[in-house]
C-alpha cells in the first residue's frame, strides 16, 4: 500500500466499528453484539477504507480484529444483506462482491500483522476474515463455518477457495467449503486453522500480547515477511528465490540490520526502528 494519499483527510471516529490505537497496535472491534456482529453494506465498506488509511500512515505495527460480545462474527447480515441482495442487479451485485473481496486483499497486502482474536462463533465472511488474518488466536469455544454453499452460493466466497487451501490444505478445505460445517477449536488447531489456542476466555488477552510483541518487534522485516508469504504463493521457485534476494539486499542496508549487529556486540536488546 503506497503512503501517498491525495487530499482527503484521515477519518477520525468511525461509525460501523470501534477503533483504537496504543502504542502501534490498533485494535478493530466489531460491534454489533446484539447481531452476533453480523456486517452491513456499510461495515465492510469501513473495514475497508480502516485498512487503507492504516496502511498509508504506516504508524500500526499490529493490529487486532475482534468481536464484541458472545461471538467474533456471524458473517453478513442476513436482513440488510442477504435480504437487499436480492432486489439488486448483476451490476449492482458484482460491485458488492468486489468490496468484500477488498476488504480480504488489505488484510492480505496491509503491511502489519493482523490478528484475529476469535472466540464464539466465526461464520461465513466472519470465518472469512478470520482466515485472511496472518494469526488467528482462538478461544476454546470459537467455531469456524464457511457456510455460503448453506444459502445456496459458491463457498468460494472472498478468496475462501483461494486461501484455505493454502492455510489447511486442499482435502479439508474442500470438506469445509463444500459441507459448510462447523469446526470447533480442537479440529480447527488439529487442521492448523488456529495458530494459537488460548484458555477459556483469553482470546482477546492472547492476541493483544501476540499483537505487542510483535509491535515491538522489527517492523520493516515483519512487513516484506508478510508480502512474500503472500506473492509467493503462485511462483515458481526460481522467481521466489530471486524475490527473496532482492528483499534481503535490501533490508541489509537498513537500519535495523545495523541495529542487531550494534546491540549484539554490545550485550543488549536491540532498539528496533522499523527502518
Amino acid at each position: 500500500m503506497s503512503p501517498f494519499a491525495g487530499s482527503a483527510h484521515p477519518t477520525s471516529a468511525w461509525e460501523h466499528i470501534r477503533v483504537t490505537r496504543n502504542d502501534g497496535v490498533a485494535t478493530v472491534t466489531l460491534a454489533r453484539p446484539e447481531k452476533l456482529n453480523a456486517l452491513t453494506f456499510e461495515a465492510y465498506a469501513d473495514l475497508r477504507d480502516l485498512l487503507a488509511e492504516l496502511s498509508r500512515e504506516r504508524s500500526v505495527r499490529a493490529l487486532v480484529l475482534g468481536g464484541e460480545g458472545r461471538g467474533f462474527c456471524s458473517g453478513g447480515d442476513v436482513d440488510e444483506i442477504i435480504g437487499a441482495t436480492l432486489t439488486m442487479d448483476t451490476g449492482q451485485l458484482l460491485d458488492f462482491n468486489r468490496m468484500t473481496g477488498q476488504v480480504v486483499r488489505a488484510l492480505r497486502e496491509a503491511p502489519f500483522p493482523v490478528i484475529a482474536a476469535v472466540h464464539g462463533v466465526a461464520a461465513g465472511a466472519g470465518a472469512v476474515l478470520a482466515l485472511a488474518a496472518d494469526f488467528r488466536v482462538a478461544d476454546p469455544s470459537a467455531r469456524f463455518a464457511f457456510l455460503f454453499t448453506k444459502v445456496g452460493l459458491s463457498g468460494g466466497d472472498m478468496g475462501a477457495a483461494y486461501l484455505l487451501p493454502r492455510v489447511i490444505g486442499l482435502g479439508h478445505a474442500t470438506r469445509l467449503l463444500m459441507l459448510g460445517d462447523a469446526v470447533r477449536a480442537p479440529e480447527a488447531e488439529r487442521l492448523g486453522l488456529i495458530s494459537e489456542l488460548a484458555d477459556e476466555g483469553q482470546a482477546d488477552t492472547a492476541a493483544a500480547t501476540l499483537a505487542r510483541r510483535l509491535a515491538e518487534g522489527p517492523a520493516l522485516a515483519h512487513a516484506q515477511t508478510k508480502a512474500l508469504l503472500t506473492a509467493e504463493l503462485d511462483m515458481p521457485l526460481a522467481a521466489a528465490v530471486e524475490m527473496d534476494a532482492a528483499t534481503q539486499a535490501l533490508l541489509m542496508n537498513g537500519a535495523d540490520y545495523a541495529e542487531f549487529h550494534a546491540a549484539f556486540t554490545e550485550k543488549r536488546s536491540p532498539k528496533w526502528q522499523g527502518k
